[in-house]
């Protein structure tokens, strides 16, 4: 049974960093690409940023291409979402993803397997 667990949400305003992290257990972590999304209150879940099963693709959405990094170390499982300077528009719950293939795909419904989320709540 695949597991995702996301942590490094918080509180930050405009202008700082936050980094998440997502663990992952089960399965074959460094074969499958990963990806961010996010979900404000009141809209629909978003991609971010998702990464290829070896770390040498990436993919950002405009509005946090950047800012953000997306990053992922397969010896500790895991995948890794920086971000700078932040705005209150970036403001949501993010959720870390697995992908359905190698492949780092946009669309959440390429992706079968979801953390539960992590709230990032940006001041102005």
């Amino acid at each position: 049974q695949v597991q995702l667990v996301e942590s490094g949400g918080g509180l930050v305003q405009a202008g700082d960093s936050l980094r998440l992290s997502c663990a992952a257990s089960g399965g074959t972590f460094g074969l499958y690409g990963m990806g961010w999304f996010r979900q404000a209150p009141g809209k629909e879940r978003e991609f971010v940023a998702s990464i290829s099963y070896s770390g040498d693709n990436t993919a950002y959405a405009n509005s946090v291409k950047g800012r953000f990094t997306i990053s992922r170390d397969n010896a500790k499982n895991s995948v890794y979402l920086q971000m700078n300077s932040l705005r209150p528009e970036d403001t949501a719950v993010y959720y870390c993803a697995r992908s359905r293939s190698i492949h780092f795909p946009s669309r959440a419904s390429d992706y079968s397997y979801w953390g539960q989320g992590t709230q990032v709540t940006v001041s102005s």
